[in-house]
């Protein structure tokens, strides 16, 4: 893995990626606002990287996007990776250990997340303050390198206070909506049945994805202070369920974005 790391890094640097300061990653049908926001853009597609995995899953670009917001240098991948796509956990958080090796000092995540709060309607945005991960694997299994992180990291306070409060005083001085909640990680791809629905509301879960979670493991493993807001898609109402479809889920998500992009370029402008 650090030789995957290191030749990653490396041609990067070699293409220009020399000092990026914030890294984002954009999740399901978000991204093309935010990246409209970066200036002097180099753009980077994740097949010519050493290592990198392909983005499979459509409305994820597969594109690395590197260059200014609000004075910093900005670090983007434009999808991500799931492991319902068949890659293992190493594969999915490459990228992020590749970013704290090149010198992001911060990582801003979104996703869409399936609503599990009756309270909450879908179109809102949820800041995750803490997540419940039953995912089937941990990207930190395996031979630990000591140089990247401890073998036992703690996972106390897995999303930045400090992000997550600047983000909370963003929202309310610009009065956009954001909810705070807990994220639930399962393997998908297949959504929830009712029964799964009440149950992962019973274990306290706000929402619930496919994502996330392995990055931030990772994140905190590194010393990478992150924080992540979900785009809350589609209401989960096991009561009352309606067979979801994707092209709604995308069109909820790009009604959400713009409130996404910018909480989150005030926030970069702020770090």
């Amino acid at each position: 893995m650090i030789h995957q790391i290191q030749e990653a890094t490396e041609y990067l640097k070699r293409h220009g990626v020399t000092a990026p300061e914030v890294g984002v990653i954009l999740g399901t049908g978000l991204g093309n606002k935010f990246v409209e926001k970066i200036k002097n853009s180099i753009i980077i597609n994740y097949n010519s990287i050493p290592h990198f995995p392909i983005s499979t899953v459509e409305f994820h670009k597969g594109k690395l996007i590197y260059g200014d917001v609000k004075g910093k240098k900005v670090l983007a991948m434009q999808g991500r990776f799931h492991y319902y796509e068949g890659y293992s956990m190493q594969q999915i958080t490459l990228p992020v250990r590749v970013m704290k090796v090149l010198g992001v000092k911060q990582l801003l995540i979104s996703n869409a997340a399936g609503n599990m709060n009756l309270k909450w309607k879908k179109g809102q945005l949820m800041l995750i303050d803490d997540h419940i991960n039953l995912l089937p694997d941990n990207p930190l299994r395996g031979p630990n390198f000591e140089m990247f992180g401890p073998r036992f990291p703690d996972m106390s306070q897995p999303y930045s206070k400090k992000l997550n409060d600047s983000l909370l005083k963003i929202a309310k001085a610009k009065e956009i909506k954001l909810n705070k909640g807990v994220y639930v990680a399962v393997m998908g791809p297949n959504l929830e049945t009712r029964a799964e629905y009440r149950f992962l509301n019973k274990i306290g879960a706000d929402a619930v994805g496919m994502s996330t979670i392995p990055e931030v493991l990772v994140a905190n493993h590194m010393g990478l202070p992150c924080c992540a807001i979900s785009v809350l898609t589609d209401d989960c109402d096991p009561d009352n369920l309606k067979p979801a479809v994707l092209s709604d889920i995308i069109a909820i998500a790009g009604k959400a974005e713009g409130k996404l992009t910018e909480l989150y370029v005030e926030l970069i402008a702020k770090i």
